[in-house]
């Protein structure tokens, strides 16, 4: 445990001075890997044709990982980069921003354009509100999901358990969706990722708190969340809203068609200096989480 502690700290460093890997990057290929298995395999939208390619998907580089981060001293250098690559805290940031920057600009077609790359909902017609509270949605719960769920299941199990999470994960946003391709083929992999978030995401919702509105944030995650279809994106979205002060939720458009989502948080609806606001919210939350890691491991040898 002691060893993943500053193995975390060096990770979360070289994403913060690096960035994700702009080429040949790991998860690029395991999408590749994946829409394979998935054009293979989804003949007949199955579940249990689903669960064999989450299996094929995402357990032999779970067993790789394991036998790599065994090595001596390497295994240690192993987890590091393997944990860098998982996350995706200056990712968030680098499709964030510039949809701020849109906004402030008035340039909604470019706003459009790139909040269209983080989102699954139809972009086409959305107005300088709808994109903002898109792309605040999207960064409160992808948060959660590519940074600190990454970090919790690192801490937990190593370099397997972060790869385990984060191409369960992967498959949840290319397979998990209810429609007539996937409802069936996908539900493993959307069970899954809901079984690996659930105890991460009820931390970040709590994090959003303490580092934001925490009443707010607390009313909105115990009146609000359990309203939302998603067990673990309720939680950690209606937090960050109320901690927030934003009104996120309403009418959106996915896959052509419309649906009215719950109410989440309370106050008025985001704008573009609101997508600052959030990524703000985030790194504070990044901080505390690595502040915490810092002290148990110094306390670890003391």
């Amino acid at each position: 445990m002691t060893g993943l502690l500053p193995a975390a700290l060096l990770a979360a460093l070289l994403d913060r001075l690096l960035g994700e890997p702009s080429r040949w990057h790991p998860l690029v290929g395991f999408g590749r890997w994946a829409q394979y298995l998935e054009q293979r395999l989804n003949r007949h939208n199955s579940i249990l044709r689903g669960a064999l390619a989450w299996a094929l998907a995402v357990l032999p580089f779970t067993v790789l990982a394991y036998w790599l981060a065994s090595w001596p001293v390497l295994g240690w250098v192993f987890a590091v980069l393997c944990l860098y690559v998982c996350l995706g805290g200056q990712s968030l940031t680098a499709h964030a921003r510039p949809i701020a920057k849109a906004l402030q600009r008035k340039n909604l077609p470019l706003a459009r354009e790139w909040v269209g790359r983080i989102v699954s909902r139809d972009t086409r017609q959305l107005s300088e509100e709808g994109i903002a509270k898109a792309t605040v949605e999207s960064v409160l719960e992808n948060g959660s999901d590519a940074l600190f769920a990454a970090l919790f299941w690192f801490l937990l199990l190593g370099a397997p358990g972060v790869v385990l999470y984060r191409l369960s994960n992967t498959l949840d946003a290319m397979w998990g969706y209810r429609t007539p391709r996937f409802l069936l083929f996908g539900r493993v992999a959307a069970r899954m990722d809901d079984v690996l978030n659930y105890l991460p995401a009820r931390l970040v919702a709590l994090s959003y708190c303490l580092c934001g509105d925490a009443g707010s944030g607390w009313r909105s995650w115990r009146t609000q969340a359990a309203a939302w279809d998603s067990p673990n994106a309720g939680p950690v979205m209606a937090a960050g809203a109320g901690a927030l002060q934003l009104q996120l939720g309403g009418a959106a458009v996915y896959h052509g068609e419309s649906v009215t989502r719950p109410t989440l948080g309370l106050g008025a609806a985001p704008r573009a200096q609101d997508i600052l606001r959030a990524l703000q919210l985030v790194r504070r939350s990044l901080r505390v989480w690595l502040l915490l890691i810092l002290l148990v491991w110094i306390f670890s040898h003391a």
